[in-house]
């Protein structure tokens, strides 16, 4: 295809990307562990309308960055669409970390698991029947009941965000990182595979150059950025999008989302 022959015109991956300043905020410290038990707790964020804008503001932020790389842009709009509908999430975390944005959580008043059979119990001795059970939604129609993330996908998240700053990531360390990301060749149909490959393998590449000159003491430091983007692969999208975009605009269709805001001048 087009872009395979023309691919190599670009020495850099990321010639045109490392404009953003850096936030420069003190690092946070870890979450504090607790008991595995309550993993499976819902929580939603304390303040959903400054979290939501928050993320909302980095997902611009984030899309600009994408269509501003020029080997981006060279491909076809199916194959643009496709890495960025595979990756937004990942990106929007990385964006999160860089703008040191911080979630605040509290837990719902969903009852746990252990309360409603103790409740069904009381209920069946004293003869009374169970509250009947909301419809399931029509095929094709949003569901508007509750869809909070449970404590340990928030966990993960928060995990990951520490991580991030306990490793005082730079500019140019996200960017070579949000590259790693948004070229994978590995996702199923796209055309381009080769080229793509290639982009990525140049975005590790110049990561660890980067690496190796301005942290010449510190010689775990590319394998650790490289744990970041294994934490960022145990993330479902689905929970990003529950937890940033619902709680503002309802049943969301992010493939929707994306497609009008990549088509849009950002």
């Amino acid at each position: 295809c087009r872009c395979c022959a023309e691919g190599r015109r670009h020495s850099s991956i990321l010639y045109s990307i490392l404009r953003s300043e850096e936030r420069a905020l003190p690092p946070a410290g870890p979450e504090p562990r607790g008991c595995p038990c309550g993993s499976r707790r819902r929580v939603a964020l304390r303040s959903p309308q400054v979290a939501c804008k928050a993320a909302s503001a980095v997902l611009v932020k984030t899309l600009r960055f994408v269509q501003n790389v020029p080997c981006f842009q060279e491909l076809p709009l199916e194959e643009q669409l496709l890495l960025v509908r595979s990756c937004w999430a990942p990106l929007l975390l990385l964006g999160l970390a860089q703008d040191r944005v911080h979630l605040e959580t509290v837990e719902s008043a969903e009852p746990s698991m252990l309360q409603r059979i103790l409740t069904a119990r009381q209920q069946g001795e004293q003869g009374e029947q169970p509250p009947p059970r909301a419809p399931a939604p029509a095929p094709g129609r949003p569901h508007h009941g509750p869809h909070l993330p449970s404590a340990g996908e928030i966990q993960a998240i928060k995990g990951f965000l520490a991580k991030c700053w306990s490793l005082d990531i730079s500019t140019k360390e996200y960017a070579y990182l949000k590259g790693t990301v948004l070229f994978n060749p590995d996702l199923p149909g796209l055309q381009c595979t080769q080229y793509i490959e290639g982009l990525q393998r140049e975005a590790q590449q110049a990561l660890n150059e980067h690496v190796r000159l301005i942290h010449r003491g510190d010689e775990a430091r590319f394998a650790k950025l490289n744990v970041v983007l294994s934490l960022l692969r145990s993330i479902n999208a689905n929970v990003v999008a529950e937890l940033f975009f619902r709680p503002i605009i309802g049943a969301v269709n992010m493939d929707d989302m994306l497609l009008e805001m990549l088509c849009a001048k950002l």
